[in-house]
């Protein structure tokens, strides 16, 4: 249809067979953008990657490579070349590297305190309370499953009745101990 009759009242005629057709175009339609021209290199100055002919405006933040306006996308604050978006950098970039690994946190704790017994009576419970609120959490970027949590809560269980096991048997030795005399 011909975009100078739209223009006018939303109603063309049909080339084809003539019949008259109403039709709300979105403005946009209307309207040519203005083609975008990056500007040209000159001697001594940075180029764009893609396009050796243009002067590069910015670098990508994961390649480091130069960009014209042309081929600069910006993603929030970040500003990369079409290759990083193109190659899914960009969701790797995302991901949070410092993610805080608590299943091996709360394996770790009760196996370490076998090493350094008096912290046992604090690690053990430490691990099972740990184990327990972030049993439902993301446990890393990459995919893992929680054998970690289920070891660690087991070899809590086990430190926790062998401390109380041990605290019975020591008030039960100095009572029985402490009657004799």
């Amino acid at each position: 249809m011909p975009t100078k009759q739209l223009a006018l009242n939303g109603t063309a005629d049909c080339s084809l067979c003539g019949a008259l057709n109403e039709a709300w175009p979105f403005r946009a339609a209307l309207v040519s953008a203005p083609v975008a021209h990056p500007e040209e290199a000159l001697v001594g100055e940075a180029a764009c990657y893609d396009h050796p002919e243009a002067r590069a405006v910015t670098a990508c933040q994961l390649c480091g490579r130069f960009l014209c306006p042309l081929c600069s996308v910006e993603i929030g604050a970040e500003v990369l070349c079409p290759s990083c978006v193109a190659s899914g950098k960009v969701a790797a970039a995302r991901l949070n590297p410092s993610l805080t690994l608590f299943d091996s946190i709360a394996l770790t704790l009760p196996l370490a305190s076998l090493i350094i017994y008096p912290f046992l009576v604090v690690a053990a419970p430490a691990s099972l309370v740990l184990s327990a609120l972030r049993w439902k959490k993301p446990l890393s970027p990459v995919r893992r499953n929680r054998w970690r949590f289920v070891v660690a809560i087991v070899v809590s269980l086990i430190e926790i009745g062998l401390m109380a096991w041990g605290i019975v048997y020591l008030i039960a030795a100095a009572t029985h101990g402490g009657s004799n005399q």
